[in-house]
């Protein structure tokens, strides 16, 4: 019998998306060379076929996504990663998967911008595309990994919840997380949850594929397996025809915001560290995590008690936490982030500055230093 010591690997943050989308059930991977998200088609070229699976690679990042939205629509589990640039490529048929219900997983290694930027150097930049790349009032689900094996557990953590709520999940890392390696106890395949998605039990003619019911996600059914129904970027009634019918309209839209509302406590995802006698607080998420744990080692042995609100879940925001960091009687807030505050105007929003929010920013493609955090919670 193998020791738990032996079954540790060395992995690196876009292996383990690899290896997490791999143990998460997915079989189709379309995308693009972008850095610094390579590895992670390079290491799918290579596993997919392994298990059954397909691997392509496409023109462009338009043609990867809309390739893993047909895959999706034929029943099989898909997913793309990509960086910046590509990302914003992505947002036209991110939003087509909003409105026809089509579960797909999108991986974005941040790095710097806008536009071509610093391709090889850490950002958190595209925090506020993740939520409102594409258009109009639209649901979606973003996840953020902060460590190696987080990036393997969250990576089937969005194909769950992709699956569960047909829904698109972004899941985003930075470059650090995604280029540094750790060492990392994967679970037994049989400690893992994979969900699938729900499909009808009906038959054919009975079949309503964006019917209303009690969890607002309709069984999803597969092209070929016999059930014939019409997929469009258009609002549509429960028939999936385009409508422009007042009640038809809103009562689609709201069933995809309510779908995954009632999910909310399952989707946000958030750790506390260090917070129930701590006089401040850090929220942080990605690889500024690292740096604010060991920040808050440090200012601890000086006698100053600072905690942490690990973010896992960016979208839908999630409020509650902070209202039990209030409670605890914390005196402050502070935000770092690889961006200009993007986070931090949403730890404003709910917090309604009951006590001060500041927040730390660099944007020049370098990681946040524990003692730049330390310098700043020492300002308070």
């Amino acid at each position: 019998m193998p020791s738990k010591k032996n079954n540790y690997k060395l992995m690196q943050g876009n292996e383990a998306v690899a290896q997490g989308a791999i143990d998460g059930g997915v079989r189709f991977f379309a995308g693009y060379p972008i850095t610094p998200a390579t590895e992670i088609a390079e290491i799918l070229s290579n596993k997919l076929p392994e298990v059954g699976g397909k691997f392509i690679q496409m023109e462009d990042e338009i043609g990867s996504i809309a390739a893993i939205i047909g895959a999706s629509i034929g029943g099989v589990k898909s997913l793309t990663a990509t960086s910046g640039p590509g990302f914003s490529l992505m947002q036209e048929n991110i939003g087509f998967a909003c409105i026809a219900e089509i579960p797909i997983v999108i991986v974005n290694v941040m790095r710097g911008g806008p536009s071509t930027g610093l391709p090889t150097s850490p950002s958190q930049g595209d925090v506020m595309q993740a939520r409102w790349g594409t258009h109009g009032d639209h649901p979606i689900i973003v996840l953020s990994a902060s460590n190696v094996y987080q990036a393997y557990l969250l990576t089937i953590k969005a194909i769950n919840f992709s699956e569960k709520y047909r829904n698109p999940v972004i899941l985003l890392l930075d470059e650090v997380v995604a280029h540094m390696r750790a060492r990392v106890l994967l679970p037994k395949k049989d400690e893992i949850e994979v969900l699938e998605r729900i499909k009808p039990t009906v038959p054919p003619e009975w079949y309503v594929p964006y019917e209303n019911n009690l969890t607002g996600v309709p069984p999803m059914a597969a092209f070929g397996d016999g059930y014939r129904y019409h997929v469009t970027g258009l609002v549509h009634d429960e028939k999936g025809f385009p409508t422009s019918k007042p009640d038809e309209v809103e009562r689609g839209l709201r069933r995809i915001f309510e779908k995954i509302e009632k999910g909310f406590h399952e989707i946000c995802m958030v750790k506390y560290h260090y917070l129930e006698d701590a006089d401040f607080c850090i929220v942080a998420y990605g690889s500024v995590v690292l740096s604010s744990l060991s920040a808050i080692e440090e200012l601890r042995k000086e006698g100053i008690k600072v905690g942490l609100l690990e973010l896992n879940t960016l979208f839908p925001f999630p409020r509650f936490a902070f209202d039990k960091v209030l409670n605890f009687g914390i005196k402050g807030f502070l935000v770092p982030e690889m961006n200009l505050g993007q986070i931090y105007r949403e730890v404003v929003r709910v917090t309604e500055r009951k006590v001060p929010v500041k927040k730390f920013n660099k944007i020049y493609g370098e990681l946040i230093t524990p003692d730049e955090i330390i310098k700043e919670i020492k300002k308070f």
